[in-house]
């Protein structure tokens, strides 16, 4: 299939439901980079409705879990919330969909090839699509689109384990009540549409580790990661 096929038809198709106001999936599927480059059309880039999406995303999954393991603690509701919402969960979810091949990219982005497949790009334009249907038809209808998929994810993240490194060094660090971790943002690089994010995780005001990724959700994470592995919990081979 060549790219001038990939029509916004056939992606509506694809998740099952048509949208009445088709700038809503338009905006969803605009890489910044596109505006970036092509700034005299004014269009929207797909960023404000990632935020408004996570925000569904994450109300849908909680209320989800809530309901369906009434006996579960908070903790548990937490760690496999965050499993489920996570990057690499939505980009599997988007990768299904085809949902990169889709997105209007800049020339730049286009080039390097990397765009439609990078995880956290189709892990956000997902979430965008998720508040595009809920702009287009309200909360019901999202649900009708997300809940089947997460349900689905569910037991794949059930298999894997739900505590995340993030997760995983908090409980470490809790077994002394009087030790806090924050994590701290030491900066960025890269162009808009590619940004690197760096972080550190301190414990008390003693830097324990530090990690870099293409979201600040990512980068946290490492930084996690990176923790653990010098407390001696995670050896370096740890995927």
């Amino acid at each position: 299939m060549n790219q001038k096929e990939y029509t916004k038809e056939l992606l509506e198709e694809r998740i099952g439901y048509t949208f009445r106001n088709k700038a809503f999936l338009a905006e969803a599927l605009t890489h910044s980079s596109y505006c970036n480059e092509n700034k005299h059309r004014k269009i929207e880039s797909n960023e404000r409705l990632e935020f408004l999406g996570d925000s569904i995303l994450s109300v849908i999954t909680a209320e989800y879990l809530f309901s369906t393991f009434p006996g579960e603690d908070e903790g548990f509701l937490t760690r496999t919330r965050a499993a489920l919402v996570c990057e690499s969960t939505l980009a599997v979810l988007a990768s299904e969909i085809g949902l990169g091949d889709f997105m209007s990219f800049g020339h730049g982005e286009i080039i390097s090839g990397g765009g439609k497949k990078r995880k956290s790009i189709i892990a956000d334009a997902f979430e965008a699509l998720l508040a595009a249907i809920y702009l287009d038809s309200g909360m019901e209808q999202v649900k009708i689109f997300l809940l089947p998929r997460l349900i689905r994810m569910l037991e794949t993240v059930s298999k894997k384990g739900t505590e995340d490194y993030k997760s995983m060094l908090q409980r470490i660090v809790q077994q002394t009540p009087e030790e806090k971790l924050s994590y701290a943002e030491k900066g960025e690089e890269g162009p808009p549409h590619d940004r690197i994010f760096h972080f550190e995780v301190y414990l008390n005001s003693n830097l324990l580790g530090a990690g870099k990724g293409r979201t600040k959700r990512e980068a946290e994470q490492q930084a996690a990661k990176h923790a653990l592995i010098l407390l001696g919990e995670l050896n370096e081979e740890t995927p």
